[in-house]
């Protein structure tokens, strides 16, 4: 195996704009690399959000209740608030089968 060859970033850019083959030869030379499996099929965006100390801290207290990570929560969070404002609202299968329960069986007034 040849050694590694290195290129200057401005100097990749610039053959790539002109049509160099040494571009092409120095990826084609190149080992493999294993990248990380990506965790879902949807195309993710990543984007920062500053918080106050203390609302992370909750937001990490209550993802750590149910056993997931804070940005998990967070995009649950964002999807819920999206799907109130467009009347599309998430109702888990159990809230449904108690609210139904109850109008079949009403209490005594």
């Amino acid at each position: 195996m040849r050694g590694a060859v290195t290129m200057h970033r401005n100097d990749a850019t610039k053959q790539f704009h002109s049509g160099d083959d040494r571009l092409a030869e120095l990826i084609d030379e190149s080992p493999a690399v294993d990248l990380p499996t990506p965790d879902t099929d949807v195309p993710m965006v990543s984007r920062s959000v500053r918080l106050p100390l203390e609302t992370y801290e909750r937001v990490r207290a209550a993802a750590d209740a149910r056993g997931i990570g804070v940005t998990t929560l967070m995009r649950q969070w964002i999807e819920a608030g999206l799907a109130d404002l467009d009347d599309s609202t998430t109702v888990s299968l159990a809230d449904v089968r108690r609210a139904l329960a109850s109008l079949a069986h009403p209490t005594a007034a």
